[in-house]
C-alpha cells in the first residue's frame, strides 16, 4: 500500500524525535511492503519565522492532501518571555486542531514493568496501570472569545460548549470503552460550572445506549488526585479540553516520564500523530531527548490511520525490547543518544 505522510517537526527537539519516527516507519514499511511518501510543512516558530504564520496555508495544503500527519512540537522561549506577542507558535496547533476538525485528543496511558520503579509513585499504584484519555480538542476556553478590558487590567477567557460538541466527543469515548474494559468515567466541574452541567446531563442520556458500559462521574479536582491515588481504577477517561490539557499531563507520571507517551487527534479530516511533550528548547539540538514518545505515535498512525495492526505492533515489541535492555536516553537513567534509541529500534524491527 502506498501512504502519503505530512511530516511538521515544527520546533525545539521536534525535529530531532521526528526523524527518529519517520526512520522508524520507513523500517516498517520496508518490512511489510509498503511504500510511503513524505511531505514537509512548517508549523509553528520556525513558520512564523520563515512565513510569518504558525500555520501557513501552504502547510494547511499539504495536511488535507496527506493520509496521516506526524508532528513534533511547537514553542519557542522567544515568544514564552514575551506575553504582549500577537503571533504565537502555539495557535498554529490550534490552528492545525480546528482548520483540520480534530476533535477528539486520544492519550494512552501504561505501563512499562522494567521503568515501574522510575515513577514518583510507588511501583504497587502504577505496574499495571492501562487507561486511555479522550480529550476534547476544538472548545472551551481554548478556542472561546478572550479579551482584555478596563485598560488591560482585568482579561477574560470564555468557556462555551454545544450539545454537539459535547455529544460527539462522549459517543467516541463511549465507542473506546467498549471495545475495552467496558468503564468510562467522565470528569466535569459540574457543582460549578454551566458547561460541566450540560456535559453531565449528555452523558447520562446517553448511558442507555451503552447498557454494556459501567459509567461513573468524577470531578476534575478528584480526578487529579485519584489518578495519583489508583491509576489502575481508570480505563477510559473523558473530558473538555481544558482539564484534559492538565490530567493528561498529570498521567505521565503514571508511566514514569512524558517522553513515553504518544498521541492521537482524530476528528473530521487528516487525522495528527505527536508525542505529548512539548518543543523543550534547553534540548534540542543535542541529541538526547527521548524519541520513544514520538516513535509510538508512529504505531498509532498505523494503528488509528492506516488499521495496520500488526505494523503497530512490531514498533509496540521494538519499543519494550529497547527498554528492556536499557537502550534509553537519560531521562529514563540510560546514556543512549536519539539517534542511538531510533537506530536500535529500527534494526530490531528489521531482525524481528
Amino acid at each position: 500500500m502506498r501512504l502519503s505522510i505530512a511530516k511538521l517537526p515544527g520546533d525545539g527537539i521536534g525535529p530531532e524525535v521526528v526523524e527518529q519516527a519517520s526512520k522508524v516507519v520507513d523500517t516498517v514499511c520496508s518490512r511489510f511492503g509498503h511504500e510511503v511518501e513524505w511531505t514537509f510543512g512548517y508549523v509553528g516558530a520556525c513558520a512564523i519565522a520563515k512565513f510569518g504564520d504558525p500555520y501557513p496555508e501552504r502547510t494547511h495544503a499539504v495536511c488535507m492532501a496527506s493520509d496521516a500527519v506526524l508532528f513534533g512540537a511547537v514553542g519557542d522561549p522567544k515568544y514564552d518571555n514575551d506575553p504582549s506577542s500577537k503571533v504565537r507558535p502555539e495557535q498554529g496547533l490550534l490552528a492545525i486542531r480546528k482548520s483540520l476538525g480534530l476533535y477528539a485528543n486520544l492519550r494512552p496511558v501504561e505501563t512499562f514493568k522494567s521503568l515501574a520503579e522510575r515513577s514518583p509513585l510507588k511501583t504497587e499504584l502504577v505496574d499495571g496501570a492501562d487507561f486511555l484519555c479522550v480529550r476534547e480538542l476544538t472548545g472551551g476556553m481554548y478556542f472561546g472569545e478572550k479579551g482584555l478590558r478596563d485598560g488591560g487590567d482585568t482579561a477574560f477567557d470564555t468557556c462555551v460548549y454545544s450539545r454537539f460538541e459535547v455529544e460527539r466527543i462522549l459517543r467516541l469515548a463511549f465507542e473506546y470503552a467498549r471495545r475495552r474494559r467496558k468503564h468510562l468515567t467522565v470528569v466535569d466541574k459540574a457543582n460549578v460550572m454551566e458547561t460541566s452541567r450540560l456535559w453531565r446531563a449528555v452523558a447520562k442520556e446517553m448511558e442507555p445506549e451503552y447498557p454494556d458500559v459501567a459509567v461513573d462521574y468524577m470531578f476534575v479536582d478528584n480526578a487529579a488526585m485519584q489518578l495519583i491515588r489508583c491509576p489502575k481504577f481508570f480505563d477510559v477517561i473523558v473530558t473538555e479540553n481544558t482539564f484534559g490539557d492538565i490530567l493528561t499531563d498529570e498521567a505521565s507520571c503514571v508511566s514514569g516520564s512524558m517522553g513515553l507517551l504518544a498521541s492521537a487527534s482524530v476528528g473530521e479530516h487528516t487525522s495528527l500523530f505527536e508525542p505529548i511533550h512539548g518543543s523543550y528548547p534547553q534540548a534540542a539540538g543535542k541529541n538526547i531527548a527521548n524519541p520513544v514518545a514520538s516513535i509510538l505515535s508512529a504505531a498509532m498512525m498505523f494503528e488509528y490511520a492506516f488499521g495496520f495492526m500488526e505494523e503497530g505492533r512490531a514498533i509496540r515489541e521494538a519499543v519494550a525490547a529497547s527498554i528492556e535492555s536499557g537502550v534509553v536516553t537519560e531521562d529514563l537513567g540510560g546514556g543512549c543518544s536519539t539517534s542511538e534509541v531510533g537506530d536500535w529500534i529500527s534494526d530490531k524491527i528489521i531482525r524481528k
